[in-house]
């Protein structure tokens, strides 16, 4: 097994996630990563985050009317942010961490990898999935990708008014180059993969497929929503209590 030092880095923000997002995704990360790792959170409020999480400060604002933002995930791929050096993970903090993620830094090793963003199935029926990453989880060579902050800094001014480029995440696989997809059983939308067609979400809790190693939830529900059941805006929304995130929510106990 490699033992080379890799990154993982995380942002919070706000009042939607507590500290409890953050501790419980480090908490999965100790778990499941067995090589040595950083584990930095870029914040504005570090209270009641545990030890061993590095608190990093935002970077100064670009120009974006609502400072911070998700293109906050443009400005770390800058060389020398944070001290950054080597494979870095970028993990949105609503994931669940589900099984070993030794993989998620051997996998094409040196190259850009996102997830293929998932659609509604609906509308595969006609047409394949667009060639669009969701970065709820992707990796990047910090020192080697400055070319897509630069990217984001150049045309930012386009990025911003939406014009072309309806979700950031649209524009960091632009500006990636190249990118990678992570393969489809290690990362798993909650949404499209766990809970169950309607109307039988309505009667069946949602599952944990087989070989998930990262969990996203994307939308609503939150995954403190989903393990205790949640009722979205229409039936077909609706989960029942998910209780096995329990068990991959590490610290549960901190939960607001």
């Amino acid at each position: 097994m490699n033992n080379d030092p890799v990154n993982v880095i995380c942002f919070k923000w706000g009042t939607r996630y507590g500290a409890h997002y953050v501790n419980n995704l480090y908490s999965g990360v100790k778990k499941h990563l067995h090589r040595p790792f950083r584990f930095l959170c870029v914040t504005e409020d570090a209270s009641e985050l545990n030890e061993g999480i590095e608190i990093v400060p935002f970077p100064p604002n670009p120009g974006h009317p609502n400072w911070p933002s998700v293109f906050l995930k443009l400005l770390i791929t800058a060389d020398g942010f944070a001290d950054l050096k080597g494979p870095t993970l970028f993990c949105d903090i609503d994931i669940i961490i589900t099984g070993d993620i030794d993989c998620l830094f051997e996998y094409k090793l040196g190259k850009n990898v996102i997830i293929h963003n998932w659609i509604e199935r609906r509308k595969t029926i006609l047409r394949k999935r667009p060639d669009v990453g969701n970065s709820s989880l992707f990796r990047f060579e910090a020192g080697k990708s400055q070319y897509i902050c630069d990217t984001f800094m150049k045309e930012k001014e386009l990025v911003l008014d939406r014009s072309i480029y309806v979700t950031e995440q649209a524009f960091l696989t632009y500006a990636m180059k190249e990118v990678s997809w992570w393969p489809e059983k290690w990362v798993r939308s909650f949404k499209r993969h766990s809970m169950r067609p309607f109307p039988l979400n309505l009667v069946q809790s949602p599952i944990l497929p087989k070989g998930t190693r990262v969990l996203v939830f994307h939308g609503r529900p939150d995954p403190d929503q989903a393990l205790y059941g949640f009722k979205g805006k229409h039936a077909n929304r609706h989960c029942l209590p998910a209780s096995w995130i329990r068990d991959y929510w590490i610290s549960e106990d901190s939960m607001s």
